[in-house]
């Protein structure tokens, strides 16, 4: 037990661990497709791989005919706009008052509560009301993420705040910094790390309610396309929609770590 604890996997162990469970459940897919299959060959509930590439070709490769547009790319560009405009309005409105909540007692006692009430809030109960202020436009879904968001990136980047060792503080202040400089110098460099941290940790939250948003009320975009193709059971379509939505957050994740780790090195030395 003491060897499996200390046990530290080399980087292409790691990367073939993680895929295993990735191809297991392929496997376990495939087994129970193929044994629906067999009974129903018109089944739609697990269709084959070879089902859903033709699915994924048409709506991918084929324009539509009724839109002349091709529907995965033309939903992917909508949903993407909606999901970084959101994350990036979030992102700012979270730094900032997570550096004034953190940096500054009197600000934190008058606002910090204020956030905690809307990160308690469950964003989707709010949504019908974003919609009659808003509209059933691009504004009330990215406005959605931001009220999801902004409370979590907030709060999580006053935390990191508060824990900076307050000897640094102290030592600014001796060379006659004042709360500017403070803010500006000292604690908004350590702060940016943990902001794409934040970011990360919350890009699952920001695509569930960009998804939710554009069930409801959307014309296009990859959520509602996945909505639309359950009034036909059109799982062929639903299941690569799902995987493209994967794959697209994975890209997005592993791009804010690589951006992280090339700005500031030092946040990522043990």
């Amino acid at each position: 037990m003491r060897k499996m604890i200390n046990y530290q996997p080399q980087r292409l162990s790691r990367s073939l661990l993680g895929l295993l469970p990735l191809l297991l459940l392929i496997l376990v897919y495939l087994m129970a497709s193929d044994a629906r299959l067999s009974v129903n060959a018109f089944d739609k509930l697990l269709p084959s791989f070879s089902a859903m590439g033709d699915a994924l070709y048409r709506v991918a490769f084929q324009a539509d005919p009724r839109t002349g547009q091709y529907l995965l790319w033309t939903d992917t560009y909508a949903s993407l706009i909606r999901l970084l405009s959101g994350i990036a309005i979030s992102a700012f409105l979270g730094l900032v008052l997570g550096i004034f909540c953190g940096a500054l007692p009197a600000v934190r006692s008058l606002i910090s509560p204020l956030v905690t009430l809307f990160a308690l809030i469950p964003p989707l109960a709010v949504l019908p009301i974003l919609f009659i202020i808003f509209g059933l436009g691009e504004l009330s879904k990215i406005v959605l993420i931001a009220v999801g968001v902004t409370p979590f990136i907030a709060r999580d980047l006053q935390q990191q705040v508060q824990s900076i060792p307050h000897e640094q503080l102290i030592k600014a202040q001796t060379l006659s910094g004042h709360s500017g400089q403070i803010m500006w110098r000292i604690i908004l460099p350590q702060l940016m790390p943990r902001l794409f941290d934040a970011v990360r940790l919350s890009l699952g939250s920001a695509w569930l309610f960009l998804i939710a948003a554009e069930a409801i009320a959307a014309t296009e975009g990859l959520g509602y396309r996945i909505f639309l193709m359950r009034r036909y059971l059109a799982m062929d379509v639903i299941l690569p929609y799902v995987a493209w939505i994967t794959l697209l957050a994975f890209a997005l994740d592993a791009l804010l770590r690589l951006i992280s780790r090339r700005c500031w090195p030092w946040y990522y030395v043990k």
